[in-house]
């Protein structure tokens, strides 16, 4: 049981990581259109499927697709996704430009990141009145003794709180990094 709760936890941290890459700063990165599904051949496929995507200068992305007939799709896709970037086609392929970073946009995305710190934490909340939840079945079938259960529920709190920790701690560099 233990082992299930630390991989929770470590699912809801990677998942916070994974999310923080997606709220872009000033600079291009590939990994901004990694969340990016295109309609390929009947089936929504990630981005980096249907062609490369490079970086071409700071704020600029170049996608080099291999088929040439899903350019429309892969172009709608982005668009689709929200990212706040132009595009622009060409005869190899497609530019993305991500904007400069007005304050305006900064302040809305560190509510978005504080969203996504919230909706992490709840998910950690959640793991821990599920581990609790077993740990107090446990000792009312007898299988703990009571002493068992508190030491169990004390390292579960503990996991519980150097998780949030660690969060908390991604939101920070997130929030540091949005500010420069």
């Amino acid at each position: 049981m233990d082992t299930d709760l630390q991989n929770k936890l470590q699912e809801t941290k990677e998942w916070l990581r994974k999310e923080y890459v997606g709220i872009r700063t000033g600079q291009a990165s590939p990994a901004l259109l990694d969340n990016v599904k295109v309609e390929s051949y009947g089936s929504h496929v990630p981005l980096n499927q249907v062609g490369t995507v490079g970086v071409e200068d700071a704020r600029t992305l170049r996608i080099s697709i291999w088929d040439t007939s899903q350019l429309a799709g892969v172009e709608q896709s982005i668009r689709e996704a929200d990212l706040g970037v132009s595009l622009v086609t060409d005869s190899s392929g497609l530019r993305v430009i991500f904007p400069e970073l007005t304050s305006e946009r900064r302040v809305q995305l560190l509510k978005l990141a504080k969203n996504k710190l919230e909706e992490s934490r709840i998910a950690v909340r959640s793991t821990r009145d599920e581990a609790m939840k077993q740990i107090e079945k446990s000792s009312k079938a007898g299988d703990i003794s009571e002493d068992e259960m508190f030491s169990q529920k004390e390292a579960v709190q503990a996991s519980i709180d150097k998780t949030n920790k660690e969060l908390e701690q991604l939101f920070d560099s997130k929030e540091s990094e949005l500010n420069k």
